[in-house]
C-alpha cells in the first residue's frame, strides 16, 4: 500500500495548492484582523516573525548557505510543533503498544517525513497572505488559532490546533480546508498495520523519507 499523503477525494486540489503554506507551516506574510490575540496566537506570530526574519536575511539567500538556512527554519519550527504529540495521535492505539525505544524511532520517523516532504515547498513560497480570524479555546490547556490563506481569488482555512506543554504553546495538528493533517496519517497509517504489521510501516516511512531526502 502506497502513502498518499495529504490527499482528500473531496478537496484534494484545493488541499495540494495549500500545501506549499505548510512548508514549514508558518511561512507567511501575517495580517491580522480585528481580533483579540490570546496567548495561543501570539506563540504563533512569534514563531512566523523568525520565520520571516529568516527568510528575509539576504546572507543566508546565497548558495553556500541555503542549507545553513533550511536547518534554521526547520529548528523554529520544531520548537513550536510537538512531533511526538504529533507522531502520537497519528498512530492512535498502536502507540501504546510500542515499547520506549519503537517511540522514539517512530517520532524520528515522523518527524524527517514532515520537514523533508514540505523542505522544498519553502523555497518555492511566493508570499501568499495569511490572515488571522480568530483564537478558539477547545478544553483546558487546548486552543484553535484559526487562520485563512489567500491565494489569488481563494481563501482557504489553514487552523492551527496547540496545547500547552510545558508552560508553552506547541502545535499538535493543523487543518487545511478542513482537512485534519494528523487524523490524514491517522487513517492511512491504521490501513497499513491493519492490511500489513506496525513493521512494514515503519519500513514505508524510512523508504519514503530516504527517497525525498535523495538527490
Amino acid at each position: 500500500m502506497s502513502l498518499g499523503w495529504l490527499k482528500s477525494p473531496a478537496r484534494g486540489v484545493r488541499v495540494t495548492k495549500c500545501i506549499g503554506l505548510l512548508a514549514a507551516v508558518v511561512l507567511v506574510v501575517s495580517t491580522p484582523l480585528a481580533v483579540a490575540g490570546g496567548s495561543a496566537t501570539e506563540a504563533m506570530k512569534s514563531t512566523i516573525d523568525r520565520v520571516l526574519e529568516i527568510l528575509a536575511d539576504k546572507e543566508l539567500k546565497k548558495p553556500d548557505r541555503l542549507e545553513e538556512r533550511r536547518r534554521m527554519l526547520e529548528k523554529v519550527v520544531a520548537e513550536r510543533f510537538s512531533y511526538e504529540e504529533m507522531a502520537t495521535r497519528s498512530l492512535a492505539a498502536q502507540w501504546k503498544a510500542l515499547n520506549e525505544n519503537e517511540r522514539k524511532e517512530f517520532v524520528e520517523l515522523f518527524q524527517s517525513l514532515l520537514t523533508r516532504t514540505y523542505a522544498d515547498k519553502v523555497e518555492s513560497y511566493s508570499g501568499q497572505p495569511v490572515q488571522y480570524v480568530n483564537e478558539r479555546l477547545r478544553e483546558e490547556g487546548y486552543a484553535e488559532v484559526r487562520t485563512k490563506v489567500v491565494s489569488g481569488k481563494a481563501e482557504i482555512p489553514l487552523d492551527y490546533r496547540l496545547t500547552r506543554l510545558a508552560g508553552d504553546w506547541r502545535v499538535y495538528d493543523v487543518v487545511i480546508d478542513g482537512v485534519s493533517l494528523v487524523s490524514n496519517y491517522r487513517g492511512q497509517f491504521s490501513k497499513i498495520i491493519k492490511s500489513s504489521s506496525y513493521a512494514d510501516l515503519v519500513e514505508k516511512l524510512r523508504k519514503k523519507s530516504d527517497k525525498i531526502a535523495a538527490p
